[in-house]
């Protein structure tokens, strides 16, 4: 196992969830990998789910539009719309489940990504805040960080495959 940070804390007074998560790759590699539709479908769900993007458009006000699909077809939509982006050290997004129409099922959250690198390896830093305490708790009981901790560690294998080529 590397020592590589991964912090993962709930603060419910606040509504927020911090991540914080160190990779051994180059920072606009990791960049790519949060904010490019075709390297997001290749780590963003649990396996045996898998991400399949429906459209994104990476501007501020555009959207994600996608869902995680299990193997029996079952599909989990989400909208994703970008509020803040400052190139390869920030960007900011609203999420929303929804359903297959892109109606939204409120209430949301907003997340707040920053990435910085030092000695080649890159940090991000999530902040992602409840729109409702009620939302957080079922989203911490559906086994969120559970199943953030495995995406992570996709993203990882899919990171260290991709610094190769």
């Amino acid at each position: 196992m590397n020592n590589l940070l991964f912090d993962f804390t709930v603060d419910k007074e606040a509504k927020k969830v911090f991540i914080t998560r160190e990779f051994d790759a180059e920072h606009s590699l990791v960049w790519d990998a949060f904010t490019k539709a075709e390297i997001l479908d290749q780590w963003t769900a649990p396996a045996p789910w898998v991400a399949r993007t429906k459209y994104m458009n990476f501007v501020v006000g555009g959207k994600r539009f996608y869902a995680m699909v299990s193997p029996e077809g079952l599909e989990r939509w989400a909208i994703q719309e970008y509020t803040s982006i400052t190139p390869i050290t920030n960007f900011k997004m609203y999420n929303t489940f929804a359903d297959k129409d892109e109606n939204p099922e409120l209430p949301g959250s907003e997340w707040d990504y920053t990435f910085s690198e030092k000695d080649g390896i890159t940090k991000v830093n999530i902040t992602i805040f409840n729109e409702s305490l009620a939302r957080m708790e079922k989203m911490i009981e559906m086994g969120f960080k559970e199943g953030f901790t495995v995406t992570i560690l996709n993203l990882e294998e899919l990171l260290a495959t991709l610094s190769k080529k």
